[in-house]
């Protein structure tokens, strides 16, 4: 544990920030989850979903959760899924 007042605050904040992007990476996962479910059922829907998605990977990317290349990278390849679905339908 850290002696230096400083040093205290900072293990406080980055305790709530782990907290935080723990959420949202959860959260990220989630919406995996259901696009994939629900490619393979309905791809209108699986639509709606990859926008959620996108949104939850840009938003993510913006506030430094996760690297914004790795979003672009997850963007690309459940768009790619998304269009392969539609094509084979």
């Amino acid at each position: 544990m850290a002696n230096i007042k400083s040093a205290k605050k900072r293990v406080l904040l980055e305790r709530e920030r782990r907290v935080e992007n723990n959420s949202i990476k959860s959260e990220i996962k989630t919406y995996i989850k259901k696009f994939k479910a629900e490619l393979a059922v309905d791809t209108a829907k699986a639509e709606e979903i990859y926008n959620q998605l996108a949104s939850k990977l840009d938003s993510a990317a913006r506030e430094n959760v996760i690297h914004k290349n790795s979003a672009n990278r997850k963007k690309a390849h459940f768009s790619k899924l998304l269009s392969n679905a539609k094509a084979s339908k």
